[in-house]
């Protein structure tokens, strides 16, 4: 029987980034079965982007414990939750994995191995943190085998089920849901942008993206652009909401973050850097301006006018080609001269934003197939994965090495705390070697990069 008919039920979740660990667990207190008390288990999976503290209070998501892992430790730590333990804590009832495609598969193959003779497991919860623009096929085979593969609209759910269906994959996995993360109260009447006394100033925020544009002319002239927006409309508060601080790692590295650019300018008082959460910054937001950030999607959710820039071209690179017939593209000579953009009811609501209601419905289909599953007589079935050595023998290996697994998900050689946990003095070295690689690739390795151009 599971723990969820008992007790509380028992969510694991592993997460590689501050983005995916707000993900995974949202996502898990979305999914979990109505009426269930959720224990939580965070885990956070050491690599070049696991998030600070302080990132982690900005998520603003709480767990019932959170701790820092290699793979093979979190493989550890579910053999051994998988039976009650001495301290009476029953196994676990989901797993949400919270993790690029890579990590996703090396965990589907490691506890693919554990559980291979058992059919009392948890149900295992895979999907996108946000919009699917790039590397799709990639992307989404690398997440089969999961119990559940979560699509974030009804567009992702057609795409994802053409691409598993056209390899001979099987497609049930496939589950539509939205965005765990939309909330908030919807904006409603229009705000004067003229308005000045007795009233807060009209709002311009710009979402920034760690990696989006990369290259230091292009996000100098965006910044530029935002800085004379502040001029030009000096009775509007213009807000740039960062992701992270110097020296922390978000999903993707950001080796020219704005805070450094911005002290070359001179930006007048109603020009302001912000950090927090995203929601709270909607909750003061007249425009939202971005280049293709989900924060566009968490937007449009409250009805906030919401423009996806062009300035750098309509481009797959720059994954603002995903926002095509939505009605948001704009330039900032636009913005500038007044233009508020207004979106495509059709092409929002295919985008699992629900901006017109049912969000709370949009994961009732998730929780009855979690639910069925836990209840599933003879419990579950071994987990799946498309890409075996056999179907893809010159790939899989290299994938499942990187996380220090062999081919069949077994443990390497000398692979990292293996057979044991971390001391002090080994969480200690993580720490300072996780310090050491974020410097190197914020200052020494764009020095490097310049002086090759010289």
């Amino acid at each position: 029987m599971p723990a969820s008919a008992t007790k509380a039920l028992r969510v694991a979740v592993l997460a590689d980034s501050d983005t995916r660990w707000k993900w995974g667990a949202l996502t898990a207190t979305r999914v979990s079965p109505g009426g269930a008390d959720i224990h939580l288990d965070g885990y956070l999976l050491r690599g070049r982007a696991t998030p600070t503290a302080r990132q982690l209070r900005e998520v603003g998501v709480t767990a019932d414990s959170l701790r820092e892992v290699t793979a093979v430790e979190f493989l550890r730590a579910m053999d051994h939750a998988a039976t009650d333990d001495a301290e009476g804590r029953q196994p676990y009832d989901l797993l949400v994995l919270a993790l690029v495609g890579g990590g996703v598969q090396a965990m589907l193959h490691g506890l693919g191995r554990l559980w291979r003779d058992r059919t009392e497991r948890p149900v295992v919860v895979t999907g996108y943190v946000g919009v699917v623009y790039e590397k799709l096929a990639d992307g989404l085979l690398l997440r089969h085998g999961a119990d559940l593969v979560l699509a974030n609209s009804r567009q992702d759910a057609d795409r994802f089920r053409t691409v598993y269906e056209g390899v001979g994959a099987d497609a049930a996995a496939v589950t539509e849901v939205a965005l765990p993360f939309l909330g908030g109260a919807a904006r409603t009447g229009e705000h004067d942008p003229s308005a000045k006394q007795g009233r807060r100033p009209y709002t311009v925020a710009f979402a920034a993206q760690p990696s989006v544009p990369d290259s230091r002319t292009d996000r100098t002239y965006l910044l530029n652009r935002l800085i004379g927006h502040a001029r030009r409309h000096p009775e509007r508060e213009v807000l740039l909401k960062l992701r992270s601080k110097p020296g922390e790692h978000t999903t993707h590295i950001e080796e020219l973050p704005y805070q450094k650019l911005v002290q070359r300018a001179d930006p007048p008082p109603n020009f302001r850097l912000v950090y927090g959460h995203m929601g709270e910054v909607l909750d003061r937001t007249d425009l939202l301006v971005t280049i293709s950030s989900t924060a566009a999607l968490e937007s449009l959710h409250r009805r906030i006018p919401t423009a996806v820039l062009t300035d750098l071209g309509v481009r797959e690179a720059l994954g603002n080609h995903h926002f095509v017939g939505s009605g948001c593209l704009a330039s900032w000579d636009q913005l500038d001269a007044g233009h508020r953009p207004a979106a495509d009811p059709e092409w929002v609501a295919r985008q699992g934003v629900a901006a017109d209601g049912g969000y709370e419905t949009a994961f009732d289909e998730a929780r009855e197939r979690i639910a069925g599953l836990l209840g599933r007589p003879g419990g579950l079935p071994p987990l799946a994965p498309y890409y075996t050595p056999v179907t893809a023998p010159g790939y899989l290996p290299g994938i499942l090495a990187r996380h220090h697994l062999g081919p069949d998900g077994t443990p390497l050689p000398g692979a990292p705390a293996a057979d044991r946990d971390p001391g002090p003095v080994r969480q200690i070295v993580r720490r300072a070697a996780r310090g050491a690689y974020r410097h190197g690739v914020q200052r020494v390795a764009p020095v490097i990069r310049r002086m090759g151009e010289l």
